[in-house]
């Protein structure tokens, strides 16, 4: 009989790849196809970086990103079937400095919270602690951070995806078994599925050749940018993996935790492998009648929806210049990984080029996703873009309103990011943290009591609205803070800040 789906070729997989490298401006990327336990499809396209001109392979080396949670939840469950901990433990029973923003959630706060982006907390609470890299943040200021943070919604209703308590995670592995999480990855996961080009944290690689580098195309050319130095532990988004290599890790999932040539080794039970691809917390499902998909939800590391009746269990990763997406169909034992250097165009770009190769398996129709992503991607830039280039042109025409500094200069504190100074450099105000020293730049009047600062730190677009509260002599008190740019990563939560005069 012939098979339902018009299988598509790896000739076609290799058009799809160049043309939506040059369209989405992207510098490099590898894909990986895994189909019936076999990889039928991988490669590299492009570039390592634009400097060296390296070519792009396989066995190039990416930052996973947020792909890594998966291999932290994977850990935990090696450490559940071993009987080391259960996943209803109580966080503070095994880290007791773990403190939450009320005493019933503390008390309450278990393993599989830690991993479910249901804690109450908003969207990508604390990541300023790491975002701009480069910061002196300690596990311990992360353990105790959670209590100073405002909810916004209540405990375990509602999914808003957050960082540190996969770092939470991470220091919970270490404690268990007695060994460091990284170390903990590398021999118990890495090493068994001999992923032998992968670590789990970038000072472990010896050979630096075959490494992509940061790019970013936002500016219209693609441009070299910093990458990223993950601190504390890789948990959230530490691991550094190739094609060839998540092809391996993806056949283990696919086969709910078996590995080896014939299936004998076990690396994690079936029972924590369906407790991953369970839908812990509820999502909003997309309705679109195309995929006529009915649930969505977030498992243990994983994203769970339903596709024209089958599961599609996926995640994506994002870190400066460096995105990638793991989406597998275990229904039709398919499973495809992408790992781009670029940043927007590289997750227009796996989004466009996952579901063309998807649809096909499926049994859709080829819906042209490069050409629309590419269009829906510029709108959203051009917003974004007018909203920021009004910002600076009012900051222009504002530039000779007289301004008081000393009213606005001094040291202020946020309980869970410490100090910053306001400070006068050549007569301009400047803001400076003294936690995270990438977080320094000039203030340029904008509003009423709002300033406008611009970074040094340009790898990423997180330029910031400075806001004063002042007291009846026109001091400055207090500030509250938020990104200026509406495709601000979400990773820059200035909004958390709640920095109080310190009077010294």
């Amino acid at each position: 009989s012939t098979p339902l789906y018009s299988h598509i070729t790896s000739e076609k997989i290799d058009l799809l790849m160049q043309d939506a490298l040059e369209k989405f401006k992207v510098a490099g990327a590898s894909i990986a196809v895994v189909k019936d336990g076999k990889v039928i499809h991988q490669k590299g396209y492009g570039v390592t970086s634009i400097e060296t001109k390296k070519a792009v392979n396989e066995s190039t080396n990416f930052q996973i990103a947020s792909n890594s949670k998966a291999f932290t939840t994977a850990a935990l469950s090696i450490l559940e079937d071993e009987g080391k901990l259960k996943w209803t433990d109580k966080v503070k029973d095994h880290l007791p400095k773990f403190k939450m923003y009320n005493d019933y959630v503390t008390e309450n706060f278990n393993i599989q919270d830690l991993l479910t982006h249901r804690s109450g907390l908003g969207l990508g609470v604390g990541d300023l602690m790491f975002f701009p890299d480069g910061s002196n943040f300690t596990i311990n200021d992360v353990l105790t951070s959670f209590q100073y943070f405002k909810p916004v919604s209540a405990f375990r209703t509602k999914f808003d995806y957050d960082n540190l308590l996969y770092i939470v995670a991470g220091e919970l592995i270490s404690k268990v078994s007695g060994m460091t999480y990284e170390d903990f990855i590398q021999t118990r996961i890495i090493d068994p599925l001999q992923m032998s080009n992968s670590f789990a944290q970038s000072d472990r690689i010896k050979d630096k050749s075959n490494l992509a580098v940061s790019h970013s195309s936002e500016s219209g050319t693609i441009k070299r940018i910093d990458g990223f130095g993950i601190q504390i532990n890789g948990a959230a988004g530490g691991i550094i993996s190739n094609a060839a290599d998540m092809a391996k890790w993806m056949t283990l999932c696919l086969n709910k935790g078996q590995y080896g040539s014939d299936l004998k080794s076990t690396l994690f039970s079936v029972k924590n492998h369906n407790e991953m691809w369970r839908i812990h917390t509820v999502e909003e499902v997309d309705r679109d009648p195309r995929y006529n998909s009915h649930f969505s939800g977030y498992g243990l590391g994983w994203g769970l929806t339903d596709v024209k009746g089958n599961l599609k269990v996926s995640h994506t990763g994002g870190l400066p210049g460096m995105l990638s997406i793991v989406m597998m169909y275990p229904d039709l034992n398919l499973g495809i990984v992408i790992l781009t250097n670029t940043e927007n165009g590289g997750g227009g770009l796996f989004t466009a080029v996952t579901n063309t190769i998807s649809d096909s398996y499926l049994g859709l129709d080829d819906f042209g996703w490069t050409n629309k992503i590419v269009e829906w991607m510029k709108q959203g830039r051009n917003t974004g873009d007018d909203v920021t280039k009004n910002v600076w042109e009012k900051v222009k025409l504002t530039k000779n309103v007289k301004v008081k500094n000393e009213d606005f200069t001094g040291v202020y504190t946020d309980n869970w990011f410490g100090e910053i100074e306001v400070f006068e450099k050549n007569k301009q105000l400047w803001f400076r943290s003294y936690r995270s020293p990438k977080l320094n730049g000039p203030m340029a009047f904008y509003n009423a009591n709002t300033f406008a600062i611009k970074w040094e730190y340009q790898a990423m677009n997180c330029d910031a609205f400075a806001m004063f509260s002042l007291d009846e002599t026109g001091k400055a008190q207090s500030i509250k803070m938020k990104g200026i740019s509406p495709n601000i990563d979400f990773s820059f939560d200035f909004q958390d800040l709640d920095l109080k005069r310190v009077n010294k």
